[in-house]
Parts: C-alpha cells; structure tokens; sequence
C-alpha cells in the first residue's frame, strides 16, 4: 500500500536542522500554536500537498551522494511530523534504508504516537522544550507541558540521541529560575548530547501578513548577546553542551 502524507514544501539546509548538510521535509499540521512560531503556513494539514513517500525518496535519492559528501543526511520537521506517525515512520524507515542519517524535529507533544520501531530508524531527535513552568508553557503554546517531558524521559530509556532546543524570547522564557529547572531536568537525561539556545527573531513576520494573521509578538525584540551568554551558562552550569 502506498503510504501518503500532507507535506508543505521541502528543502536543503546547512547546519540548522541536524548535523550536516540536510534533506528536510516540512510537515503540514500541527497541534500547537506558539506565539513565536515562524511557520504559521504549516498549521493545517489540509493546506499541504498530498505527497506519497515514493515521491519524496526519489527527490531524496538525487541529492544522496551530495548529502553523504557533505557528512549530513535527512530531517523531518513541521508543523508537526508525529501528527502523521505512520507516513513519517516509513519515510525514515525507507530513508535510513538508503544509508543516511535520519533525524526528526519535534515538539514532543505528540510523543507518545511515535512508536518503538520509528524511533529505531531515528538517528537523532531534535526535541524543542519550550518552557519549564507548566503555566507559561500553556501560554506560549496552548497545549500542556506533561507530553514532551514524558515522551523526553523515554527517548533516555531508549538511549535514543537528542539535542535538546530552546528558544530564548525576552519577556518570556526569559526567567533564570525556569531556565534553571529546565537545565535541572535535561541533566537528569543521560542521551542529550547538546541544548541548542536559539534567540527569537521576527523573520517569519511577512508569512503572517500575507496570510492575514497578527504576529503576538511583533514588537517584541530579539534578545541581546549578553541575556544569551548567561543562558547558555547556567545550562553549563549543569554539564550540558550548549551552542
């Protein structure tokens, strides 16, 4: 049986979705609306296209040697991906098949639609923790926080890879003391390799206006060098690799 998803678009990067130069397939659909999000054109899934994993693995295989050359591999991100768990588990499986190294971006809400066997063909989760006090996590997302440290706890049974992100907004994940049990919690996790702190910007603000849609946090400024130097320490702090 052919399996088919709602794919948005996909795309070649270097350095921001996993090691390596990367295949990444977006995702359509997605649970979650954070204030902060730069994709607000991947929240419905019937706004993707109806892409079936043959197609994408013949537009993966034209880029294989490349990618392999370039010590990289493929991603699958979003919206989110676990909201389609069975076309992303027999995308990764088909692409790990092809020798590449698979990664998949997530919020973890969804976590527990991922089952064993995809995370085997999973070579790295990129898990995005978006706040460790469970009321402001609402707030910035709409949804609890309970699923992602959940589905984080067993991606360490597991001894599945992880690099941990955290995006850093002035006003609000700002707050050392959340930051700190945040740090407390990733240090409990012995699969994390890195925590990647990734200060806000407002680069997707043009998506909102063509779509019609107000950006919450249009005026908010991006956080100065100096804030994300002492975030990146007090995760430090706790042994945790940081970028």
């Amino acid at each position: 049986m052919t399996v088919t998803g709602s794919v948005h678009s996909w795309d070649i990067s270097t350095g921001v979705d996993g090691p390596g130069t990367r295949f990444v397939v977006f995702t359509s659909g997605c649970p979650l609306r954070c204030l902060y999000c730069q994709n607000p054109e991947t929240w419905r899934m019937r706004d993707g296209h109806r892409t079936t994993v043959d197609e994408l693995l013949t537009e993966i295989t034209k880029y294989r040697r490349f990618i392999e050359v370039a010590g990289g591999g493929f991603t699958v991100s979003g919206g989110e991906p676990l909201l389609q768990p069975d076309f992303v588990a027999e995308l990764l499986h088909r692409v790990r098949a092809l020798g590449l190294h698979t990664a998949l971006d997530t919020s973890g809400y969804l976590g527990a639609r991922a089952t064993d066997t995809l995370l085997a063909d999973t070579d790295l989760v990129l898990l995005d923790i978006k706040s460790w006090d469970p009321t402001r996590y609402r707030r910035l997302t709409t949804v609890d926080l309970a699923p992602t440290l959940a589905f984080a706890r067993r991606l360490s049974e597991l001894d599945r890879p992880v690099w941990v992100r955290y995006v850093l907004v002035p006003g609000l994940t700002d707050d050392l003391d959340d930051i700190d049990g945040l740090a407390s919690f990733v240090s409990t996790l012995h699969n994390v390799e890195r925590l990647e702190v990734l200060p806000f910007h407002r680069l997707g603000t043009v998506k909102y206006t063509k779509l019609g849609i107000p950006f919450p946090l249009e005026h908010t400024p991006t956080p100065e060098p100096d804030l994300v130097r002492q975030v990146r320490e007090r995760f430090a702090r706790r042994g945790i690799t940081t970028t």
